[in-house]
């Protein structure tokens, strides 16, 4: 057997914008359990949206580019949404970027020999496969985009904006997270940015320059996003999955109240998409409620949908869309201002 036996039918991406949702998810608030859990959770996101003062935040982790979601969020970002992103690294880099320089993820088979998978270099998530030859690619361009620029010590929304431009200048990934992000001055951050293949290209960068190289600085992250929060406010989460990006976010209330901002509210909107369970009191599966013991979640607009995301998220932000709330909301361009800052200091 070789390669292109198993590399056969590509993952094709959601187009939230073909089937119009909004009565489905209404009648679900009609009904019980998840499906009303999911009709709040769309109501709660269209509130956030539609409010002038909220900027809404975007986290995701698991595997979704890989499983057909970028169309979903690229169009959030493209009718004015989303504010900003974090996310994991695999999603923006091992699945979006990977994408974004012309490599397909592929529907495969669950049941298939990892071993034969191995030995043909192909990588297995659950039932979609993924070339790693071709993923090698990618680790390989992050090294030169680190190549590319001045040594020191980047955010990872920095490193990623020079990835955003990269892909425009050479005119690649149009539908692409990271190049739409560049181009409307949506910051992305990744808090563990070397958990993924921009890992192996800025090791192989360092080992290379090990005088004067790049570095990712997850600190300097955590104050801009805390920044953003400190000078803007109001502030909603939708949030895909749990882990890293979901503390993360939530951790900048803290943030600002430890630099002396006492009067920053919590997160005011909060939407977790998750099938984690709770009873393990690990960070991915905790409710709202729980956050909100620590300050980071106000009370008043919460909701936990517990159902898997390729089923979940599409019906959510199909509603969003075809609600049409976002009509005439302004832009926030939070990268630009924040480029502006990192200037002025």
């Amino acid at each position: 057997m070789q390669q292109s036996d198993f590399l056969k039918t590509t993952v094709e991406h959601y187009d939230i914008k073909t089937v119009n949702v909004v009565p489905m998810v209404e009648m679900m608030a009609k009904t019980a359990f998840q499906a009303r859990n999911l009709a709040e959770a769309a109501f709660i996101v269209d509130d956030m949206i539609k409010d002038p003062e909220c900027g809404v935040i975007l986290t995701l982790a698991g595997s979704l580019i890989s499983a057909g979601q970028r169309r979903v969020i690229t169009d959030l970002m493209r009718h004015n949404m989303v504010d900003a992103i974090v996310s994991t690294g695999a999603n923006i880099v091992d699945q979006d970027f990977f994408e974004a320089l012309g490599s397909r993820h592929y529907q495969g088979d669950p049941t298939a020999s990892d071993d034969t998978l191995r030995r043909l270099h192909i990588d297995r998530i659950y039932d979609t496969y993924i070339n790693e030859d071709e993923l090698r690619v990618c680790d390989d361009v992050t090294r030169q985009i680190a190549d590319s620029l001045e040594p020191g010590a980047y955010s990872s929304r920095e490193f990623i904006r020079e990835m955003g431009r990269y892909l425009q200048g050479r005119g690649l990934g149009e539908d692409s997270i990271v190049r739409l992000a560049f181009e409307l001055d949506i910051p992305i951050f990744v808090p563990a940015f070397s958990d993924c293949s921009a890992g192996f290209g800025l090791v192989a960068h360092q080992v290379q320059h090990p005088d004067a190289h790049v570095s990712i600085d997850s600190v300097k992250d955590f104050r801009e996003l805390t920044q953003i929060k400190i000078e803007h406010g109001k502030t909603g989460l939708f949030m895909l999955g749990g882990g890293v990006p979901k503390n993360f976010v939530q951790d900048v209330v803290v943030s600002a109240e430890f630099l002396g901002y006492e009067d920053v509210e919590m997160h005011a909107y909060a939407v977790q998409l998750t099938v984690a369970d709770e009873r393990d009191g690990a960070l991915s599966g905790s409710t709202l409620k729980e956050a909100n013991s620590w300050g980071k979640v106000s009370l008043a607009r919460e909701q936990m949908v517990f159902g898997e995301m390729t089923v979940t998220l599409p019906l959510i932000a199909g509603y969003a869309y075809h609600k049409r709330s976002w009509e005439g909301r302004q832009p926030r361009r939070w990268a630009k201002l924040l480029d502006k800052q990192l200037v002025a200091r």
